[in-house]
């Protein structure tokens, strides 16, 4: 059992257009609506791989209820936490290059109350010891700086491992705080969290190992088009795979993130899975999961200790 954390979820709203003309009037050809934040995209993935997970999300007003019901049809068990305020919707508009715009809702606003009843949520999970706890996604307002330094307090309570996937200054207060089993920023989260231009795979991997040093186990870095980087303490690894035209690239983190724990075997073969979900996951449409049957592991190569002097783009 994978338990998923997703403090700020949405629906998420997608329309598909030829062409995004700014300031006219647009049509769309298709359109998506899908449950939506981070880990919830985790949970609906790890359920596509047969492995069991709950996800764990504050949800209010309509749009609350009609996310619950979407995870209902995903086979994805939810532990939804009532909060007065109304669930966000997102928008993303992808026209025929494959070009992704995306326009997030800041969401509802919580009391102290309903973060304690978030974190109680979580924490009920938790006694039955699972296998992991994903935490994924921006923080609501009302949350604090600190949640996840407060959720992974949680964790080290029940021995659970926490998978962390955020950014901005609750990603740094996390990571400084320590007790981390796994971080997956991309590349620029990672500059930001260590305050550097990243531009070879050397620089990434000392910045994953500044992280580590700190109380991190692992770091899985998402490059985008050009792959993965997956740096533990006794190795390196890189996975890519030949360059595709995007249909959408919209929850293809979190989709790596999820292929990378439901997968098993040595750390090169969870990463080579990971890689193949998340390219997979950018062949769909708006928030789509891709089924087992669209991953294509035999297209991912992986490279032990790649040259730390490449420079990322030429990945």
């Amino acid at each position: 059992m994978i338990v998923t954390l997703t403090p700020n979820p949405s629906l998420d709203r997608a329309l598909d257009v030829d062409r995004l003309e700014v300031g006219e009037v647009n049509r769309a050809h298709a359109a998506h609506v899908h449950p939506g934040g981070k880990g919830i995209n985790v949970s609906r993935v790890l359920a596509r791989q047969g492995v069991e997970t709950r996800a764990v999300l504050p949800v209010g007003g309509a749009d609350g209820d009609y996310l619950v019901r979407l995870l209902h049809e995903h086979q994805v068990p939810a532990v939804p936490v009532p909060i007065a305020g109304d669930t966000r919707t997102n928008l993303t508009l992808v026209d025929s290059r494959g070009t992704t715009t995306k326009v997030n809702a800041p969401g509802p606003q919580l009391s102290a109350a309903e973060v304690d009843a978030l974190l109680a949520a979580v924490e009920a999970q938790l006694v039955s010891r699972p296998a992991a706890l994903v935490a994924a996604g921006s923080l609501p307002a009302g949350a604090g700086e600190s949640f996840f330094v407060r959720l992974a307090g949680l964790a080290a309570r029940y021995s659970v491992p926490l998978v962390l996937d955020t950014s901005g200054t609750p990603f740094t207060r996390a990571v400084r705080a320590g007790g981390l089993c796994l971080v997956k920023p991309n590349d620029e989260e990672l500059a930001d969290l260590v305050g550097r231009e990243l531009s070879t795979v050397g620089d990434v991997v000392e910045a994953a190992h500044e992280v580590m040093s700190v109380g991190t186990k692992a770091v899985l870095v998402s490059l985008g088009a050009h792959g993965a980087l997956l740096v533990l303490a006794d190795g390196t690894w890189w996975a890519g795979g030949p360059a595709l035209v995007p249909l959408s690239t919209v929850g293809a983190g979190d989709t790596t993130l999820a292929g990378y724990l439901g997968a098993t075997g040595t750390p090169a073969e969870r990463l080579r899975a990971a890689v193949a979900w998340g390219r997979a996951a950018v062949m769909m449409p708006g928030t789509a999961v891709p089924d087992p049957a669209d991953v294509d592991v035999e297209a991912v190569h992986v490279i032990e200790n790649p040259d730390p002097r490449l420079a990322l783009k030429e990945l």
